[in-house]
């Protein structure tokens, strides 16, 4: 088996980010910036958007507790906007992307798989449940959970752990500019799959092995690079 990059299989796991990758909700997540900024006379823009994707809860709450200026405490400030989001999934609106299911469900029963994400703990679980897709991931890691979000590699690094796996035997699915360049920090080997409404920027798509079109060659290329079978 080989690698995106041709050469000889050496993988052994698979981190995949969430948002953009498994569900669509990136333009819900701006909504929401963009509805909390509104509501308190302050105008959001595709450039606040773009420097807060790929941000923690407690990092992507601040800054828009700064943008607003409103009286707010940051906590008070991520658990308007998570409530929004947990609403939205409930209204049916955080949809999984096609083929993302049919990803999941053969590469986990290849290797195990991991999430490392910036959403908040509450909307990992809420996603993973709504959709039935808990019991596939061996370990998920929020931004929040660890000391530094995407760009930094820690959520990465977690996930990995997590699977007690060495980072550098992973494999990465992102989609986001700071995501792709946390993976590549990690060590691990990156597909990307961009995003045609927030396309990454060319300097960390240029971390990425191999970009994808779509969803279905994404898994393609995960099975074609992992080294064996998950025993049992």
């Amino acid at each position: 088996m080989t690698q995106p990059d041709g050469s000889p299989g050496v993988h052994r796991a698979v981190v995949f980010d969430m948002d953009g990758v498994l569900v669509e909700s990136e333009h819900l997540w701006e909504r929401m910036w963009a509805r909390f900024a509104a509501a308190r006379g302050r105008g959001w823009t595709a450039a606040e958007t773009a420097q807060v994707q790929g941000m923690s809860a407690p990092e992507w709450a601040a800054f828009l507790a700064a943008h607003t200026g409103g009286p707010e405490p940051v906590a008070e400030v991520e658990r308007m906007v998570v409530d929004d989001m947990i609403a939205a999934l409930d209204a049916g609106e955080v949809a999984m992307l096609p083929g993302a299911e049919r990803m999941v469900l053969e590469v986990s029963a290849r290797a195990p798989i991991a999430l490392a994400s910036s959403a908040p703990r509450r909307v990992i679980d809420a996603v993973l449940d709504r959709h039935a897709l808990v019991e596939h991931f061996s370990a998920t890691v929020s931004s929040a959970e660890v000391p530094r979000g995407k760009p930094g590699p820690d959520v990465y690094l977690a996930a990995a752990r997590g699977l007690a796996v060495d980072p550098v035997a992973c494999l990465a699915v992102e989609d986001s500019s700071n995501g792709l360049r946390a993976a590549a920090a990690a060590g691990m080997t990156v597909l990307a799959i961009p995003s045609p409404d927030y396309p990454p920027a060319a300097d960390a798509l240029a971390a990425a092995s191999f970009v994808a079109s779509d969803l279905d060659e994404v898994r393609v290329r995960l099975l074609e690079s992992l080294t064996t079978p998950v025993a049992g």
